[in-house]
């Protein structure tokens, strides 16, 4: 495996939740690890970041609702997406670096060198 493989996608209805997972490639001893969507139409927005110090990014949008999350010892990552709704519909992509990143940078998805193929989300109203 050379790049991050994304799992736990699927369709739900408003107001449900889905955990995302994250398969990394490698263990990281410093890292930038995040969560990226894109929606029909629209250009890819950072969701979610996490770095080796424990520090977190969130987008406005998902603040309160989403956490991320990490398990070095398994390489993996996740994303708990709570309280969904239909704007939360994208294909979500993971993404790792091995570099710790800037806070200014967390949500460039060309700063991460591992990128997933994404896995879509679904909510329906």
């Amino acid at each position: 495996q050379s790049q991050p493989v994304e799992s736990g996608g699927g369709s739900v209805q408003t107001g449900g939740s889905l955990r995302l997972s994250c398969a990394l490639p490698r263990s990281y001893s410093t890292y930038s690890l995040a969560w990226f969507r894109q929606a029909p139409g629209k250009e890819r927005e950072g969701v979610a970041g996490l770095d080796n110090d424990g520090v977190t990014y969130y987008a406005d949008s998902v603040k309160g609702r989403f956490t991320i999350s990490e398990d070095n010892a398994k390489k993996t990552l996740y994303l708990q997406m709570n309280s969904l709704t239909p704007e939360d519909t994208a294909v979500y992509y993971c993404a790792a670096d091995p570099t710790p990143g800037s806070s200014e940078l967390w949500d460039d998805f060309d700063e991460y060198n591992d990128r997933g193929q994404g896995t879509q989300v679904t909510v329906s109203s």
